[in-house]
């Protein structure tokens, strides 16, 4: 019944899914043109900015979230399972050339993020810890249509705050069991208490939990990988001649066609980096700046973090080893590539990454479950019931994910991503004028010398909806 059900969903998902891709690059490509290449221009200043003390103006209280923290909100989210298991799942299926694709794919999509993220801190709210916002909330105040957003918000919820949380908790069960033999119900418990232990103490805690975890993780990973590329520095120019050779169908390997290798490309790209999905702008709106190009800058940094670095670092690990063609797939492809380097302590790095990348993964998607909850429920005056109500459901989404398999639970993250992409996607293509117009705005300031201040009187055919500014 299970297998059925999932062949179904499949089956919808594979043409809506091309249609995603490709609506995605459109995009991509426009808004380069219309930013004049903001993610490449402005790289530098992205730097700057993440490590910037910057101020705008404080949610109630005087709490707030600092760009930094919600940088790490947001890439705790991206960095998951995805950069470990999934680009060897597109290395299997699509061969090498599909981490060209990848490449590409965060290139193009980044500016998507750039666009959706600043329209996410233009559009904010007031919440009672922080600003709370993202595209349900700019698809109220932008569009007007309530209706349309409210799509969006319950896609999210079911796709980042139910169903991908089931997958990480598998692959940290998985990777334990496999590793460790550790018995999945005990891994399951332990997965339970430390999400409800972070997750009870709302967005303040799980940016304080983010910004240690996903820094250490991240450069832990990039350590290993360089290390092995330097143990096989010999190889490395083969490596990434494969790479190339594989993307335009030079040659055929893994049995993947050059569509093929395209398509797993870009599709597990965007699954790992989300640019364009709509779920980084949820954490992007809690961030206190006092600009909202600030945020996308410094959001556009994590769809590099996540796929040039930590998924290139993956596939370099797999292909350096020669093994890619070898039988296994998802993680455990990695963990036997990371052991032929390594030896047999490979396989314990890999399930250590693993709980690192893939818990910080669950409680980012928390957060964004949280806020479209939120979002749906409109002030009423039971919102902070049905939100203890979906920490408890989640806890309990973990212990059933750590124990089941998740053909089906896969088939509903793939739909439910697909139609919340494409209600993001549509969104900003029809608000993107007001991105642009606050990067024009941007730099206007700085090449004035000034850092940059917003004030709603910018676009004063918004000031109304832009209730922070």
């Amino acid at each position: 019944m299970q297998k059925t059900f999932a062949d179904f969903l499949n089956a919808i998902n594979a043409p809506m899914a091309t249609v995603m891709v490709v609506v995605l690059c459109v995009s991509g490509l426009w808004f380069t043109i219309k930013t004049r290449g903001v993610q490449f221009t402005m790289l530098r200043e992205m730097f700057r900015l993440l490590f910037h003390k910057d101020q705008g103006k404080v949610g109630k209280g005087g709490k707030r979230v600092s760009a930094f923290e919600a940088f790490m909100v947001s890439l705790a989210s991206r960095v998951g399972t995805g950069n470990l298991a999934g680009v060897a799942t597109a290395i299997v299926i699509g061969g090498p050339g599909s981490i060209f694709w990848m490449w590409v794919m965060a290139l193009i999509g980044s500016v998507n993020t750039f666009i959706e993220c600043t329209l996410a801190q233009l559009f904010k709210s007031r919440g009672k810890d922080s600003f709370i916002g993202g595209p349900a909330f700019y698809i109220t105040k932008g569009l007007h249509k309530r209706w349309f957003a409210c799509i969006f918000a319950v896609a999210i919820i079911a796709q980042f705050g139910l169903t991908n949380n089931m997958v990480q908790a598998n692959t940290i069960s998985s990777a334990f069991t496999e590793a460790f033999a550790i018995p999945p119900v005990a891994m399951a418990i332990a997965l339970c208490i430390l999400t409800l232990l972070v997750i009870f103490g709302g967005i303040q805690r799980i940016s304080k939990v983010a910004s240690y975890i996903v820094p250490f993780m991240a450069l832990a990973y990039l350590f290993i990988a360089l290390w092995i590329v330097a143990a096989n520095i010999k190889v490395f120019p083969d490596v990434l001649s494969l790479i190339v050779r594989s993307a335009f169908g030079f040659e055929q390997f893994a049995g993947g066609t050059v569509g093929t290798a395209i398509l797993m490309g870009f599709k597990r790209g965007i699954f790992s980096n989300e640019a364009g999905e709509g779920s980084a702008p949820n954490a992007a709106a809690t961030a206190d700046v006092s600009h909202p190009v600030k945020q996308g800058l410094i959001q556009t940094l994590g769809v590099y973090t996540d796929t040039i670095l930590i998924c290139t670092c993956t596939a370099f690990i797999i292909l350096c080893s020669g093994l890619y063609d070898c039988g296994a797939n998802g993680i455990e492809l990695t963990q036997v590539a990371l052991t032929w380097h390594i030896g047999s302590i490979g396989k314990y790095i890999v399930a250590i990454c693993i709980l690192f990348f893939a818990f910080s993964s669950i409680i980012g998607n928390y957060y964004y479950g949280e806020c479209n909850i939120a979002f749906l429920m409109n002030g009423s005056r039971h919102t902070k019931t049905v939100i203890q109500g979906y920490r408890v459901v989640l806890g309990f989404l973990v212990v059933l994910g750590s124990l089941m398999t998740i053909e089906v639970v896969w088939a509903l993250v793939d739909f439910c991503m697909v139609i919340m992409t494409v209600c993001n996607l549509i969104a900003i293509l029809l608000l993107g004028k007001y991105a642009i117009r606050l990067l024009d705005d941007y730099r206007k300031q700085k090449k004035s010398g000034k850092e940059p201040v917003y004030s709603s009187d910018t676009i004063p055919e918004i000031a109304d909806e832009t209730e922070c500014w």
